[in-house]
Order: structure tokens, then C-alpha cells, then sequence
């Protein structure tokens, strides 16, 4: 009994602290970067919103804030923890704590829409769309051709998603080599190194309802994917049917993934590390890791994206700091586990 109780308190502890830890850097995001704003303008530009004051703060200020800033902020926290909760689930339904949320190519089929809208010099809308519409295709695929070969193991579903994940990147590749190499090219490059530079307000009205829509049923089942972790037949005898439960889920991560990768790029390593450590702080119990890892990814995430605005002079591409963090932690994580089970 007291060690039922000890764990509950253990996770109530770790569940406040993930909050306080994500509303500390959420409040210092917007004071960071290389215009300087102070408290006092920050409080009466935000409460003019609310009730009209006299302007005692500068247009710069506002601008920054609700122009540049805010949006930015909203989808680096709503990224982050939406393609941790994807990379939690997808490792959950496959039994693979080595899986990310891209693992059915949902990200390499956002990567080619958003080539072919570059490629055409499409508006920035219509690259966005492109790359929402062709990372549902992709996975779309992937789930045609597993009922096509009448398969429904999950290694082959998983082989399935990397050829048509692999098919995907060769076609950006295609796209690389014959586009213009002064305009084209570069512009794809960049793209796919991930950055959150160029978000705006029209994006986080598109992208952050779909993705949060996405995190809804994940969050409503979490508690299902501690039944289908256990295996298929375990989750039969349970009463659950693992198949609906399986596709509804894969479902529900794909919106999540091609809309944070139609307006982000490609950020990497976010929806695999932090699942991760997530899982060390509180346990392997889906009804607390899911919400622990939402506030774990929004918060790296955001610090990461931090980084990105102060660290040089032009701004660090996001998946790039990404991968320099998320690799060595990766690795850390790997390290600690071989000790304890070897304990």
C-alpha cells in the first residue's frame, strides 16, 4: 500500500514539476531574442488586447510580439509536444522504443510535397498544403499496400513505411538535381533542415487545430495503449480490438506529423528522444507518460528554438540544433538502460 502510494506521489511530482518547468520557459521565450523587450511592455501591449491602455510601448515592440514571437512560440510548443505524443504512440503500437513518428513516411511524403511546390515556385500557402496533403498520401500508401498484401504484422508494416518513405526521399533527391541550383535547390535545402523562422499567424491557424485534433484520440485511448503494448493477443483476450485501435491511432499521429512537418520542415530526433525520457521520469504507463511527454517536447522544443534566435548572428535552422541535442542525449538515455538492466 505505501509503495502504491509512493508511486502516485512520485507521479504527481514529475507531472507539476514537467508543468512548471514548461509555463518557466513558455514566460521566458517571449522575452528572448535580439530585440529586447521589458516586462512592463510586454504586460501593457498583451493587456491592451484585453482592455484598451494608453500606448506607452513602441509599434516595434507589438510587432515583434504578436507578429513574430507569438506565433512562433504557439508552434514551437505545439510541434514539440505533438510529435513527442506521435513518437510515443508509434512506439507503443509498434513495440519498438527505436521508432519516431516518421516511421510510415509521413515525413518523407511531406518533404516531397513541399519539394514540388518549391520546385514550381508555388506560393508559400500552396507549399504548405502540398506538403499536409502528401504526408497523408504517404501513409495512405502505406496502409493500401499492407491491405493489398492482406499483412497485418507490424514488422512488415514498419518495412512497408520505410520503402515508401525511401521512395519519397529519392524523389526529393530527383527534385534537387534537376531543380535551378541559384534558386531552387538552396530553397529545398533549407527547407528540409527544419526552421520556424517563417511561421506566421495563417500557420498556426492551420497547423495547430489539426495537430491538437490529432493529439485528442491519443489522449483519450492512452490508457488502450498499455493493453496493445502487452502484443495482439493479449490485447484480443483484453476485450480490445488492436486492429481499429491501430489504424484509428496511426491515423491520429499522421495528422499530427504531416501538419508540424508541412509548416516546420523536418525536425528530427524530437519525437523518439523525448518519449525516452519521458518514460524514465514516470514509468511506462501511457495514462501519465502521454501528458508528460506533451509538456516534455513542447518545452525542448522551445528551447531549442530559443537557441536557434540567439545563438549566431543568422538563425541556426532548428533541426539541425535538433540533431546536435537529441543524438548525445539518445545515446545517454541508451547507456543509462544497459545499466539498470544489467543491474
Amino acid at each position: 500500500m505505501k509503495n502504491k502510494l509512493s508511486n502516485v506521489n512520485q507521479k504527481k511530482i514529475v507531472i507539476w514539476g514537467s508543468l512548471l518547468l514548461f509555463l518557466v520557459v513558455l514566460s521566458l521565450s517571449f522575452f528572448l531574442g535580439k530585440f529586447s523587450i521589458s516586462v512592463t511592455d510586454f504586460f501593457r501591449a498583451v493587456g491592451n488586447k484585453v482592455i484598451p491602455l494608453e500606448q506607452t510601448w513602441s509599434s516595434q515592440v507589438e510587432t515583434i510580439l504578436f507578429k513574430i514571437r507569438f506565433p512562433r512560440i504557439i508552434m514551437a510548443v505545439v510541434i514539440g509536444g505533438g510529435i513527442s505524443v506521435a513518437g510515443a504512440t508509434y512506439q507503443a503500437l509498434f513495440q519498438n522504443p527505436m521508432i519516431s513518428q516518421d516511421i510510415l513516411g509521413a515525413s518523407q511524403g511531406a518533404a516531397f510535397g513541399a519539394a514540388i511546390g518549391l520546385f514550381f515556385s508555388f506560393t508559400y500557402e500552396q507549399v504548405i498544403s502540398l506538403s499536409f496533403v502528401f504526408g497523408l498520401l504517404a501513409v495512405a500508401a502505406v496502409l493500401l499496400v499492407s491491405r493489398f498484401l492482406r499483412t497485418d504484422s507490424v514488422l512488415n508494416m514498419v518495412l512497408i513505411g520505410m520503402m515508401i518513405g525511401s521512395l519519397f526521399s529519392s524523389a526529393v533527391s530527383f527534385l534537387k538535381l534537376v531543380g535551378d541550383p541559384t534558386n531552387t535547390l538552396p530553397a529545398i535545402t533549407y527547407w528540409l533542415m527544419g526552421s520556424l523562422a517563417s511561421i506566421k499567424i495563417q500557420n498556426v491557424q492551420f497547423a495547430a487545430p489539426l495537430i491538437l485534433v490529432g493529439m485528442v484520440p491519443i489522449f483519450l485511448l492512452r490508457w488502450r495503449l498499455n493493453i496493445i503494448s502487452l502484443g495482439e493477443e493479449e490485447a484480443l483476450s483484453l476485450g480490445v480490438n488492436s486492429r481499429i485501435l491501430r489504424v484509428i491511432l496511426i491515423l491520429a499521429a499522421t495528422l499530427i506529423t504531416a501538419s508540424a512537418v508541412s509548416v516546420s520542415g523536418l525536425i528530427g530526433w524530437v519525437g523518439l528522444v523525448v518519449p525516452h525520457f519521458s518514460r524514465m521520469l514516470i514509468g511506462n504507463d501511457y495514462r501519465y507518460s502521454i501528458p508528460v511527454t506533451a509538456l516534455l517536447g513542447g518545452t525542448f522544443l522551445l528551447i531549442v528554438d530559443d537557441f536557434s534566435r540567439m545563438l549566431a548572428t543568422s538563425e541556426i535552422p532548428i533541426g539541425i540544433l535538433t540533431s546536435f541535442i537529441g543524438a548525445p542525449i539518445f545515446l545517454l538515455l541508451i547507456a543509462k538502460n544497459n545499466r539498470s538492466v544489467r543491474s
